[in-house]
Parts: structure tokens; C-alpha cells; sequence
């Protein structure tokens, strides 16, 4: 009895922390930019046990022994970075990515702080102290660029307009008589290990201070044609890519499994109190 308690309680406590994690897909549905998550369980202490030989009767086909486990646990919340749909909006400053990568931002002001990555497009400019404007999220997150003095941050000169092509680069258009001017091009990064991308605030997601980044992403890696696969989209903004249909499904089922599991724990609690209560 205390066994199937232990396993049912166990288990209770990892799908609790799995509709924590659909709570959550459920509420940013609707939020641009964001990235479903996934759950991995895993088995806890599964061990087969000895039986007696009596236990082999005639017709049996299964070795002697049977399989006990604890329960399951959370292994992991995994960031499916599958594509969204792109919403167009016509605003300039809106910029949406088309296949596998990531917008490079900064936490600070300085272009030498922690790194961070997002999939939120909806941009704006800001006026500095130098009457330029910067690229930045609409959490306040400096965006990068690629420049010809090495990584900066996005600056657009007072009276030129952005104008941002499919592979990035950035341009500062002056108008009618005006030479448009190099802003640079925009920073992306291709995933390759989405489980060492941590999601945090705002929308973002970091690397841990102990995870070599080349580990999780990398520069966009040319195709054998010279394309990258990963397109800008000026004007657009990315939808989330939770499907409601597919996070009701989940939610139904880790909710039977929990009842199933409370019953389970509830019926162990009846069989401990029946044998406290028996007579010799």
C-alpha cells in the first residue's frame, strides 16, 4: 500500500507541473512570436522483483519476476520551435523570420552583455542621445546587427526610413534625391540543440552561464545553392504556434491521468485506514 501511494503521489506532482506547462501554452496563445512547450517523462526506480517458483504454473509463458516502478517525473520542458503563421501588419518596424533562426538582442545597453534570442518581431525605435534611433523590442532589448566594425547595435540616422531586405541587410532609405545609406544586417542564429534553450522573460530565450553557446546555436549555415533557408519578412509578425485543438487533447488526457492517479492514492489511503482498524 504505501507503494502505490508513493508511485500515485509521485506521479501527481509531475503531471501537476504538466498542466502548469499547458496553462501556459494556453495563455500565449495569442502572443506573438511564442514558442509551445513539450514535456519529457521518464520512468523513476523501475526495478523487476523476484517471485517464488510457485509462481510458475503450467502455461505460463513470462519469466518469474515483476516489474515495479515509482512513478514518473519530468525530465525536461522542451521549446518546439517549429513556424508559426505571418501576420502581416505593414508596419516597418514589424519583422517576422520564415524558416529556422533567431533574432540576437541584448538584456543591457551594451553591446558586450548577456546574449539573448527571440522569435518576437514586433520592433520599434527609440531616440538615443545622439538623435539617432535604435532597433529594439518592444520589452526594450537592444537588437544586433552585423556591421563593417563587427557587431552593433541597429542605429537609423533622424530622416531616413528602415527598410529591411529578405536576407537581413539593412538599409536607410532618405528619400526622393538621397543616397540611402548601409545600416549593417541583422544578426540571426540557427538553432541546433533546442533542448539547451532555455526560455525567460519577456518572451526571450538565454543559455545557461555553463553551456558553450556554439553547443545550442550557430551563424546561418548556407545551402549547397548559397541560400540560408531563413527569410525576413518586412511588414509581418509571426503568430504563436500553439494549436488550441492539440493543447485541449493534452489537457484532457494529463487530467484523466491525474484523476487516475488522486483515485489510486485515495484508494491506498481506504486500504492503510481498513488495516489500522482490524482486530486480531
Amino acid at each position: 500500500m504505501n507503494n502505490s501511494m508513493i508511485t500515485a503521489s509521485v506521479s501527481m506532482g509531475a503531471l501537476q507541473q504538466k498542466l502548469d506547462m499547458l496553462a501556459d501554452n494556453f495563455a500565449n496563445s495569442n502572443t506573438v512570436g511564442y514558442k509551445r512547450k513539450t514535456a519529457v517523462f521518464e520512468d523513476i526506480l523501475t526495478s523487476v522483483n523476484s517471485q517464488l517458483n510457485d509462481f510458475s504454473q503450467p502455461g505460463r509463458r513470462t519469466p518469474l519476476g515483476f516489474t515495479q516502478g515509482w512513478g514518473a517525473r519530468l525530465v525536461s520542458i522542451q521549446t518546439d520551435m517549429s513556424q508559426g503563421v505571418l501576420q502581416q501588419t505593414d508596419n516597418p518596424t514589424d519583422v517576422a523570420i520564415e524558416g529556422n533562426g533567431l533574432f540576437e538582442v541584448r538584456v543591457d545597453d551594451n553591446i558586450g552583455s548577456a546574449r539573448a534570442f527571440t522569435r518576437h518581431g514586433p520592433f520599434q525605435l527609440i531616440p538615443d542621445g545622439n538623435g539617432d534611433r535604435i532597433l529594439v523590442t518592444n520589452s526594450g532589448q537592444r537588437v544586433v546587427a552585423s556591421t563593417a566594425n563587427g557587431e552593433d547595435f541597429i542605429r537609423v540616422p533622424q530622416g531616413y526610413e528602415l527598410s529591411i531586405a529578405e536576407d537581413g541587410t539593412l538599409i536607410g532609405n532618405g528619400g526622393e534625391g538621397v543616397e540611402p545609406i548601409a545600416l549593417g544586417r541583422l544578426k540571426l542564429v540557427q538553432v541546433t540543440n533546442s533542448e539547451l534553450l532555455q526560455a525567460v522573460a519577456d518572451n526571450l530565450f538565454g543559455i545557461a552561464a555553463n553551456i558553450n553557446p556554439d553547443n545550442v546555436v550557430r551563424d546561418i549555415a548556407l545551402l549547397p545553392a548559397g541560400e540560408s533557408g531563413v527569410a525576413v519578412r518586412q511588414g509581418f509578425v509571426e503568430q504563436s504556434n500553439v494549436n488550441l485543438t492539440d493543447e485541449m487533447s493534452d489537457l484532457m488526457i494529463v487530467q484523466r491521468a491525474y484523476q487516475l492517479s488522486a483515485r489510486a492514492l485515495s484508494s491506498s489511503e481506504q486500504m492503510m485506514g481498513m488495516a489500522n482498524n482490524l482486530r486480531a
